[in-house]
């Protein structure tokens, strides 16, 4: 059964074209470490038909939009494994300015319940 790394974050529009290529440089280290599929989506339509819109969990400001980004791996220990070795590669470049607060990311691993 696989398992998913997902995460949903605010960010300034104006940082769009900084954050899509720090997530090129992550989508290098996770694939190369072993990861079977990783992907970086922005919102384009935040006015859901029904349930709660992200600009509203988020408490988006103006000027924001939203990430939704997700990395699949073959299990959880698989996981670990594979974000071991790519955070030990972040840790080499040092420190980075991130062009959202980091403190409003949302961020968890969860188990595959339905595959199509």
């Amino acid at each position: 059964m696989k398992y998913v790394d997902g995460y949903v974050i605010p960010i300034p529009k104006k940082n769009l074209k900084t954050y899509a290529k720090m997530a090129g440089m992550g989508a290098k280290f996770w694939m190369d470490n072993g990861a079977l599929d990783y992907k970086e989506c922005v919102a384009e339509d935040l006015t859901p038909q029904w349930g709660m819109p992200f600009s509203k969990l988020l408490k988006l400001k103006p000027g924001e939009t939203v990430i939704f980004s997700y990395i699949v791996f073959k299990s959880r220990a698989h996981r670990d494994r594979v974000n071991k070795k790519v955070m030990k590669e972040m840790e080499k470049m040092g420190e980075m300015d991130m062009p959202f607060d980091l403190k409003r990311m949302v961020y968890g691993g969860f188990q595959v319940l339905v595959e199509a």
